[in-house]
């Protein structure tokens, strides 16, 4: 049997991996700021997350939500400490899309209603709604195509106050800073004025953060940049440093109701020990501090060097654009200067490292970028 090759790989194999760094099967060592795909949270192999997991599986792997998972709670518990939202409910699943496609039905649930507002550019999963809601027609099968969702402009407050006069709507969902569609920030206006509109039509505001969540931009949650509170936050990625595992986090306004959310693996045993030992990390090591402050520097000194067109995001979540004449930069990062990166569009090199990357790290891929952009 092959592989169904769905996948535009490039030619590197990685074995291992520590900290901020990996290494191929031929021994070569790469600096990795991507993490695959902003999922490595607090570096490769911690050794407080190794020693969870193994601790772990020496005691039980896996059961299934038929039973009472103690980690659960624990989880929950640690969660409501370090996100700051200690009266929410939680529900665990295994992956960002999930996360997203309860978040949708929970709030379809809640008001009986079916239109969801999402924007151009958003990528939230590849699910039933969640693909439904993401602008890229390339991923959406005739199956997954509905009228429910509308997709409006980003941060265009007018276009959303529109929408809410024309239709019944019963949720929101919008990335704090876009990940895939280019690292666009939503304005705190625009958040606001979500809330407010969410408010008055009795509509849920849902908070993607499965990439821009925690801690990647120095607060938990990067819609917390605005002030206001969605009624659900949906992550996953840097939840379980590579161990799959998402989650939605609920306001207390919902109604827990038997068999309404479901799943046969998320929450279990494994997944809660990875994701306890992320949260126990990110607080101990102040790492949301470091995200900003390590950001911070590498978003100004980006701004000091030429042929740069913007550079955009937040904390440790980066997007350069770069004019069409630079578009070979990700690649010679890759292959001439050891460096993994990633890109939301083909000339936006995306920044996910762990969030304990250190400023002499940061400094080696600035001076890869001197050489490359002169």
């Amino acid at each position: 049997m092959n592989l169904f090759d769905v996948y535009p790989l490039n030619d590197v194999t990685i074995e291992k991996g520590s900290g901020s760094y990996v290494w191929d099967d031929k021994g070569e060592k790469y600096l990795d700021l991507y993490g695959g795909h902003a999922v490595i949270s607090i570096g490769h192999t911690h050794p407080h997350y190794v020693k969870r997991l193994e601790d772990q599986l020496h005691k039980l792997g896996f059961y299934s939500n038929s039973i009472k998972i103690p980690l659960q709670v624990e989880l929950a518990k640690k969660l409501g400490e370090v996100s700051g939202k200690e009266n929410y409910r939680l529900f665990l699943c295994n992956s960002g899309a999930e996360a997203n496609e309860n978040a949708l039905k929970l709030a379809s649930f809640y008001n009986g209603r079916k239109k969801v507002i999402a924007f151009k550019k958003a990528f939230h999963g590849r699910t039933s709604l969640a693909v439904a809601a993401t602008d890229n027609p390339a991923i959406i099968a005739p199956v997954n195509e509905t009228e429910n969702v509308i997709f409006l402009p980003f941060n265009d407050e007018a276009a959303l106050e529109a929408a809410f006069r024309e239709h019944e709507v019963s949720s929101v969902i919008i990335e704090g800073i876009q990940g895939v569609g280019g690292i666009n920030v939503a304005s705190d206006s625009f958040l606001q004025t979500i809330r407010t509109l969410c408010d008055k039509y009795d509509a849920v505001f849902i908070a993607d953060s499965v990439q821009c969540g925690y801690g990647r931009t120095g607060k938990f949650y990067s819609h917390d940049f605005s002030g206001v509170e969605a009624d659900i936050y949906s992550m996953a990625k840097g939840m379980g440093n590579g161990f799959p595992i998402g989650a939605i986090a609920i306001a207390p306004k919902f109604e827990a109701k038997y068999f309404m959310l479901g799943t046969t693996f998320g929450g279990n045993h494994l997944a809660c020990a990875a994701a306890l030992a992320v949260l126990e990390v990110i607080s101990s090591e102040n790492l949301m501090d470091n995200a900003t402050a390590v950001g911070n520097y590498l978003a100004n000194e980006l701004k000091s060097l030429p042929n740069i067109i913007e550079i955009r995001g937040k904390g440790l979540m980066i997007g350069i654009e770069l004019p069409d004449a630079f578009k070979e930069v990700k690649k010679n990062l890759l292959y001439k200067h050891k460096i993994f990166t990633g890109e939301a569009k083909p000339n936006v090199i995306r920044l996910l490292p762990a969030l304990n990357i250190s400023k002499t790290e940061a400094d080696i891929f600035l001076e890869a970028m001197k050489k490359e952009l002169v």
